[in-house]
């Protein structure tokens, strides 16, 4: 079974976006949007429900970093060249509540054969920085294409 991404830069991007939001099972849980994507670049969306909530009715750490990851991992992977995280940092400077609509917007920093990095900033639609985020994977030699195949 083979796969061929498109070859217009843009429609890759969008493709992969499509196949790792209807694959990926966290942003599947937490309805996660795809609101942009170009190579190297994600803009996702979400709405904090009150499943999402930590014991001081505040959106829980891990959820936002979820956000800000699957953000990460669309732009890395929007090449078409399978990127996997080796580390990650992430900063909350302030809360979101039940209700917020986040947007997390992840941008290619640098990019290698091998190695990429990732600023990912997730902001309540008012503009307010929630989590500021820095990333870096590595470029494995396998095609995102083979793991459409493999789902088809």
């Amino acid at each position: 079974m083979s796969f061929t991404l498109p070859e217009d830069p843009q429609e890759r991007a969008w493709s992969i976006a499509r196949f790792m939001r209807a694959h990926d099972q966290v942003a599947v849980g937490y309805q996660m949007d795809l609101l942009n994507v170009k190579p190297g670049f994600a803009r996702i969306g979400m709405r904090v429900t009150s499943n999402m909530l930590n014991a001081v009715s505040l959106l829980h750490g891990g959820v936002t970093f979820c956000l800000a990851d699957f953000a990460f991992a669309v732009a890395a992977n929007s090449h078409g060249q399978v990127s996997v995280a080796t580390s990650v940092s992430i900063s909350y400077p302030a809360p979101a509540r039940q209700g917020d609509y986040l947007i997390a917007e992840a941008q290619e920093v640098a990019l290698t054969r091998r190695t990429g990095v990732y600023e990912v900033k997730v902001r309540r639609e008012d503009g307010t920085l929630v989590a500021f985020f820095v990333g870096h994977v590595f470029r494995r030699d396998d095609s995102v294409a083979h793991w459409m195949a493999k789902s088809q």
